[in-house]
């Protein structure tokens, strides 16, 4: 179902602060009809913190692509613990595309993007078909390629993509996850600033791009799943 162009206009009056965005996108009418979509990656903690606080049954939706580092899904575990959040769901890909597309699970290492389409993508617009708008932790000092990036998302079908935290930097989600004391992804403190699935992530150096690591060594530095036509 189409969003109400009326709630449309509250969440952009309320684009000051990544609360206050939330506020309106977890409760009230569109309360169950906004997914929430986490990596459990190293920035992910303030986002899931902030939701908690609102709704913890807010529906979470993380990309279980069977290539994930072993620290990934014990803290996705960890996290959703510490916040109390009851409602984070776990999309795999589909068994029967990864037998006939991927049997020996080695179609990373000669095609990323038919990688990320067979594990993320195509799992992720199944999965966000009951909802009418997403939630995502890009903020815009994370790439070039996020400097623009607006508060919300026009997407084909009427829905709508909920970006609360694009004015963030890193210090401040730093000081935030301290402030709140919370679990912190192991890999972050081993020099993987960003996190995506164990075949394609490499650590970086300090000073280095954060998602340098991140399918090293080629031009990719999107997965696909935020590769939307808008509206």
């Amino acid at each position: 179902m189409k969003i109400d162009p009326s709630i449309i206009r509250s969440l952009q009056a309320e684009a000051n602060t990544a609360q206050d965005v939330l506020r309106v996108a977890l409760t009230g009418e569109l309360r169950g009809r906004i997914g929430l979509v986490s990596s459990f990656g190293t920035e992910s903690a303030v986002l899931l913190a902030l939701a908690a606080e609102i709704d913890p049954a807010v529906p979470v939706l993380f990309l279980d692509t069977g290539q994930h580092f072993p620290e990934t899904l014990a803290y996705r575990q960890e996290l959703a613990r510490f916040l109390g959040l009851t409602g984070v769901r776990d999309i795999h890909p589909d068994p029967v595309q990864l037998h006939d597309r991927d049997p020996q699970g080695q179609l990373w290492a000669f095609d990323t993007d038919a990688c990320c389409a067979l594990r993320k993508v195509e799992p992720l617009d199944e999965a966000l078909i009951p909802f009418d708008g997403w939630i995502t932790g890009r903020k815009r000092s994370q790439a070039a390629t996020r400097a623009n990036l607006p508060m919300i998302e026009h997407l084909d079908g009427g829905r709508i993509k909920i970006n609360p935290l694009i004015r963030w930097t890193p210090r401040e989600l730093d000081a935030e996850m301290t402030r709140r004391n919370l679990p912190r992804h192991p890999l972050s403190l081993r020099g993987y600033p960003s996190v995506g699935c164990a075949p394609c992530t490499r650590p970086v150096d300090a000073d280095a791009d954060p998602r340098s690591g991140r399918w090293a060594g080629q031009s990719k530095t999107e997965c696909g799943i935020h590769l939307r036509r808008v509206s």
